[in-house]
């Protein structure tokens, strides 16, 4: 009898496992269903992939201005503030801020005029791009959830203040691949000062295959364009059979340890270090570009120069087939300077911004004019945006502005995009988002909606969630991108 129902017992236990494997693999089934249905399964990032939708872009540049660019001081015309110049910030509104306490109410430091046919307001610290105008969308109503730096550049790189998650670029090149097999699918051109608030994490590929994260191209005329890419002594030419070798192991070992992506990224890193020992030193080499070239970009010129390297290097890049270009115009604070290495303007706004804003002007006017001469800015997105906006007042007696999350300013240029259009506005000072408040995911989803992909469908399954670049979040600003797109 005991027997019997041990194995009764026992045949029970075996039924019920049965049955759990049976819904196990169910599940497992359903799952890998959805993320077939849901998500763009890319192996490689040097292999291009058939979007969800026709694309209008089939690259993007952006530029990230980091520190807080002052929205009120550059794009964003806010009449009353004029008026209100000199008067007491509304206390009833807070006056602690980030950083310190508010002052009085300050209109910019630059005048506003209009622009172009659509009659687009710019400040006069940017004259050059104030002839680009009609080509670009303006986005008045951007907000952040973080008033601190880091946090707030990892929401609009990532979608999350919270750091490792996957950067828009892994996202796009996840999503869509590579058009070339010489050059890296994400390249990164941080300023020649150093990285950004939050560094690497800015480009990093989070849970998405390791493959996908951002490569850092030098941007210093006098260093390598790529730390160690060649032997010490120069290039060997004996160096295939071993190279060959080590790539036989590493593919061993791959079959044996399938799941670890870092791996699969190391071996397909040293695949593509090989071919960049060739492709890298043409691409970065700017000396065949016409002297014309060299003058629109102000190459010459020690302060604009360095950041006019970057955004000619960007449009070599997505000549070159680069899917993703990411420029920074400033990089972290790094102690007491002259001159803030980026848009951080606490002490003297007119100083820094004075500063930084005839870098960007001249490298974006250049970038332009030299994408749209090629016939390229059709092809190619342009995003600039920075982390966050400046308050509308002074910070308390200095004459610098504050952290403004709660507002500022970010455009859209080139593929796909609608000139002249504008989506969102701030109160009437500039303080905070009035009308159709924004946020990255709103941005990323445009992007993406331009470049062929749905951000609900751009999916990957990690700790049991299908996570997006989105969210949960986020829609296409229709009103910004052309009726086809």
């Amino acid at each position: 009898m005991r027997d019997q129902s041990i194995r009764s017992a026992t045949t029970r236990r075996q039924l019920l496992q049965r049955v759990g494997d049976g819904f196990g693999a169910m599940a497992l089934a359903a799952m890998l269903q959805e993320k077939s249905a849901f998500a763009v399964d890319v192996r490689t990032p040097t292999s291009a992939v058939n979007p969800h939708h026709p694309a209008k872009a089939t690259s993007v540049i952006q530029i990230f201005c980091p520190g807080g660019l002052s929205h009120v001081d550059t794009w964003d015309y806010r009449p009353q503030l004029e008026k209100s110049h000199g008067t007491a910030f509304d206390a009833e509104l807070g006056k602690q801020t980030f950083a310190g306490v508010a002052g009085e109410y300050a209109r910019s430091f630059w005048q506003f005029r209009q622009h172009g046919e659509s009659g687009r307001w710019l400040s006069d610290l940017f004259p050059l791009m104030g002839r680009h105008v009609d080509d670009m969308a303006f986005i008045y109503s951007m907000q952040n959830k973080s008033a601190l730096h880091g946090p707030a550049m990892f929401m609009m790189n990532s979608g999350f203040i919270r750091p490792g998650f996957p950067s828009m670029g892994s996202w796009v090149t996840y999503g869509l691949g590579c058009e070339t097999d010489n050059l890296p699918s994400f390249i990164v051109l941080p300023d020649m000062r150093g990285l950004p608030p939050g560094g690497v994490l800015n480009w990093g590929a989070g849970f998405l295959p390791a493959m996908h994260q951002g490569t850092v191209i030098e941007t210093a005329a006098d260093k390598d364009p790529i730390a160690n890419l060649f032997p010490p002594g120069g290039q060997r030419t004996d160096e295939q059979p071993e190279r060959e070798f080590l790539q036989m192991l590493n593919r061993q070992h791959l079959e044996e340890h399938s799941e670890d992506t870092l791996l699969e990224a190391r071996i397909a890193s040293y695949e593509l270090a090989a071919k960049l020992q060739h492709s890298a030193p043409e691409a970065v080499d700017l000396s065949k570009e016409h002297q014309s070239i060299h003058e629109l970009y102000a190459l010459k010129d020690e302060d604009i120069g360095p950041f006019g390297r970057q955004c000619l290097l960007a449009r070599r890049m997505v000549e070159r087939g680069v899917r993703f270009v990411q420029i920074f115009c400033g990089a972290e604070n790094t102690g007491a300077k002259k001159i803030r290495p980026n848009w951080d303007s606490h002490e003297d706004i007119v100083r820094d911004h004075g500063y930084w804003g005839r870098v960007l002007d001249t490298g974006v006017h250049a970038l332009l004019s030299d994408l749209k001469s090629r016939g390229l800015l059709e092809s190619t997105l342009i995003i600039c945006t920075s982390e966050f906006g400046r308050q509308p007042f002074m910070q308390g007696k200095q004459k610098g502005r504050d952290h403004n999350p709660g507002v500022f300013t970010a455009w859209m240029a080139g593929g796909g995009i609608k000139g002249g259009t504008s989506y969102g506005s701030s109160d009437e000072f500039g303080f905070k988002a009035a009308e159709n408040p924004t946020y990255s995911y709103d941005l990323h989803a445009t992007a993406l909606h331009l470049l062929g992909l749905d951000h609900e469908r751009l999916s990957y399954y990690h700790n049991g969630i299908a996570r997006r670049l989105t969210d949960v979040h986020g829609h296409v600003i229709r009103e910004i991108v052309n009726a086809s797109s």
